[in-house]
């Protein structure tokens, strides 16, 4: 290793477990030639050393499985390339089923394969009894048979990448612990470590559990925290010979695998328990936690059911290692909101080595180019709400995120720990009508409203199907009010508000104060980084609607393009409410309460007016397809201006309400139909960008509309009306994957279930067959709305 600090770096990246090794590696790969990684103890000595280093291809979208699959090609080159054996044993996964859900959801997940171009099948009790002998298979029901996935050894990989990276001019400084990251207006300027001072233009923090800490120093939230994670070694056993596939038996909580001729038996226990910061101390070096057999004794009856051979094997250790995890169960990846040159690459969830290699390239094309390498948007930094990073919400999640890792995908499912972080101002009165919340970005938001009992989760028509319809009918028949409180809300003002947000967004944002403007914002490759709905009050004055998830990745990216611009920003999101009035009694209400003047309004602009006495700004626009306004007023009126809409015959609707109905309407949402691999001619939304160009991603775009860019996005009505599609379904015409869905639902103003999907070469009335936990469902192919095509209703 090198003995001496340099004075400067280009990037620092702190931590040498899998992460940091990764993302060493790949910057070196990018050419930065004197990046350095610093670790205050020794190479993989935090959590890497004792993964149990389980390589699963499949994830739950295309792109974190695609990261994954980067990570299997990397540790084979990574022998050739250094000739370190990284210890890749190639035997396959099996994931069994005790109980039809369980079964439903891996033919889930074996459909999501075949679309994603995995090798995975389903197989019957007795193959899988086959392939692993030693299991009990009484209680099976069915398996899924993975033969790609695999292991690896987690210190041969860091040595591997560490090898690499140092024939690339990458240096790597042990024993070097960091007390302090230097910021100057916002922005990384060096780091402090105990061997001296690094300047350096980016920071990457890789320090896995204590990555909260080390965010700490240079003023950045790092929502995760470390639980306690137990696998079972056992001496060998008899029936043990070479390696084996790995055993999923998720039901119970457990994974198993042969070690060195015996068992490892790991688990994800319903509840695990939580380390309090600061318990795992800067000395806390290749160490593990106390055994705790109370803790894992059911554990241990339900593995003594599985393989009965444990019984009479001998227990060599019950390991206790700490794993991190986050509010969500994915791990964090890129540039924080809060610091700039300062950049995520932690809180990995028990996937470190499976996910590094991919996640650690995909870290350092972040450093180096601005962005991810492909969509990442899921592991986005920016993705947490600042309540999240509070040690006492991170204290009760953290244990039920280690639960759910191996929970049945049910829809609808909600996390039971850290709620009511955030409360619509309606919230009391939402109660009082019984809903069914669920959590988005800390806010408690309405799903559906009339709940008698907690529902029953299932693949099925669903406890609300009959609640959600009611909701579209008032919609529909009379009037509803969808509340979109939570959506993030910015204003813009100065004398460069137009000039600004020409060259941020890619709208028709010069149109008069009173217009309503929608609008894709992109990034400099011409794909979405956002998409926004604009008010312009006022000559210098916008305020911009993003999604609810988005006003912390939002504000942070146009802050960071708004230099040279004479404007200010700033979040307004709980100052105000909003409440969309739809329906086709919607006009009827206005007057009865006074405001008339709405009625006059045309689509897509917006005025003012005065309900139940209080000030409102109301734009006339839809998201449900029915005609209304989305009202906006202080958040402290919202409860009068709500009663006196009710009292004059408004009911309130939920979100499930509004997504059937934006689905047959063919609206498309961020991070279903809409992300950064795709463009708004693709989105079959080029009709809303300015052809005359001038903002950012305008040239990509062009050079993407010449090279013949079309839409993909279709619609499509299922013939069966039991069928339930989810979304992320494969989409088969003629025999083959052709494209998938994104948002699926059922669309009860069109009677049948509907869904919105990415296919090309699909045109109007096509046939296709959805794969739904494979079985096949025949659909009805729609380019454009399933429901009212013209508009006519909404604009009436």
């Amino acid at each position: 290793m090198t003995d001496s600090l340099p004075s400067h770096s280009s990037v620092v990246v702190i931590g040498g477990g899998i992460m940091g090794c990764s993302t060493l590696y790949h910057l070196a790969k990018l050419g930065v030639s004197d990046a350095i990684l610093l670790e205050r103890n020794e190479l993989t000595s935090g959590t890497t050393w004792h993964s149990a280093a389980q390589v699963r291809a499949l994830r739950n979208s295309r792109n974190l499985t695609r990261m994954i699959q980067y990570s299997v090609d990397l540790y084979s080159r990574l022998e050739e390339e250094t000739g370190q054996n990284v210890g890749w044993i190639q035997k396959g996964s099996l994931s069994i089923a005790t109980n039809p859900d369980r079964l439903t959801h891996i033919r889930r997940q074996e459909s999501l394969a075949h679309a994603f171009g995995i090798d995975a099948h389903s197989i019957s009790a007795q193959e899988a009894k086959e392939r692993w002998p030693l299991m009990n298979a009484d209680d099976v029901l069915g398996a899924v048979w993975s033969p790609d996935d695999g292991r690896v050894s987690p210190s041969d990989v860091c040595a591997a990448l560490v090898k690499a990276a140092k024939k690339l001019n990458a240096k790597i400084f042990e024993k070097t612990g960091v007390t302090g990251i230097l910021t100057e207006n916002g922005r990384v300027r060096g780091v402090e470590t105990t061997a001296g001072t690094v300047s350096c233009d980016a920071v990457a923090i890789c320090t896995g559990l204590w990555s909260r800490d080390v965010g700490q120093m240079a003023g950045a939230d790092v929502p995760l925290l470390a639980c306690e994670h137990f696998y079972l070694l056992t001496k060998p056993v008899e029936g043990i010979t070479g390696n084996m596939p790995t055993l999923s038996d998720h039901d119970n909580h457990l994974y198993i695998r042969d070690d060195s001729g015996g068992l490892l038996v790991g688990c994800f226990e319903p509840m695990g328990k939580p380390i309090e910061p600061g318990v795992l101390g800067a000395d806390f070096a290749f160490g593990l936690l106390p055994e705790d057999w109370d803790h894992f004794e059911p554990m241990m009856t339900n593995a003594l059911h599985r393989l009965p051979a444990l019984e009479t094997a001998q227990v060599k250790m019950l390991l206790n290692g700490p794993e991190s995890f986050t509010p969500d169960g994915t791990f964090m990846l890129g540039e924080t909101a809060e610091t700039r040159g300062l950049f995520l690459g932690c809180g990995m969830n028990s996937v470190g080595m499976a996910a590094g290699g991919g996640a650690g390239m995909n870290l350092a094309h972040t450093i180096v180019h601005g962005h991810t390498a492909y969509d990442l948007s899921e592991a986005d930094a920016k993705r947490f709400a600042p309540a999240f990073n509070s040690v006492q919400h991170l204290m009760a999640r953290a244990p039920e995120i280690l639960g759910t890792h191996y929970d049945i995908a049910y829809p609808g499912k909600q996390l039971k720990t850290a709620r009511g972080l955030r409360q619509l101002p309606l919230h009391d009165r939402y109660v009082a009508a019984g809903a069914q919340f669920g959590q988005f970005y800390g806010w408690e938001r309405p799903l559906y409203f009339g709940k008698t009992a907690e529902p029953t989760l299932g693949f099925g028509r669903p406890d609300w199907f009959e609640n959600v319809k009611a909701e579209v009918a008032a919609a529909h028949e009379r009037a509803a009010i969808f509340d979109a409180s939570s959506f993030g809300k910015i204003d813009v003002k100065g004398p460069d508000a137009e000039a600004f947000l020409l060259h941020t967004c890619a709208g028709q944002m010069a149109r008069a104060p009173g217009s309503v403007i929608y609008s894709a914002i992109l990034n400099a490759r011409g794909t979405f980084e956002s998409d926004i709905t604009a008010q312009r009050i006022a000559v210098d004055h916008y305020r911009l609607f993003v999604g609810t998830a988005a006003i912390k990745r939002d504000l942070a990216w146009l802050t960071r393009h708004s230099d040279g611009f004479n404007v200010t920003l700033t979040d307004t999101t709980e100052a105000y409410a909003v409440l969309g009035l739809m329906g086709p009694d919607a006009a009827r209400i206005a007057a009865q309460v006074g405001a008339p003047e709405l009625v006059d309004l045309r689509y897509f602009t917006q005025g003012e007016a005065h309900i139940a006495g209080h000030h409102v700004r109301a734009a006339r626009l839809s998201y449900v397809g029915e005609a209304g306004w989305e009202i906006t007023c202080r958040a402290e009126n919202a409860t009068a201006i709500y009663d006196t809409l009710c009292a004059a015959g408004a009911t309130p609707a939920g979100l499930y309400a509004q997504t059937s109905m934006r689905i047959e309407k063919g609206f498309c949402a961020m991070g279903h139909e809409l992300d950064g691999d795709l463009d708004p001619i693709e989105a079959g939304l080029d009709f809303a960008v300015r052809k005359s160009g001038g903002f950012i991603g305008s040239d990509a775009l062009e050079q993407r509309r010449a090279a013949g860019a079309t839409s993909q996005v279709v619609a499509l009505a299922f013939d069966d009306d039991a069928a339930v599609p989810l979304g992320h379904e494969p989409i088969y015409a003629g025999g083959k994957i052709v494209g998938q869905t994104s948002s699926a639902a059922y669309g009860y103003r069109v009677g049948a279930p509907v869904a919105l999907g990415h296919a090309a070469g699909l045109r109007q009335g096509d046939r296709v067959d959805v794969d739904i936990a494979r079985e096949m469902y025949t659909a009805t192919v729609t380019i454009g709305a399933l429901f009212d095509p013209t508009g006519r209703r909404m604009k009436v």
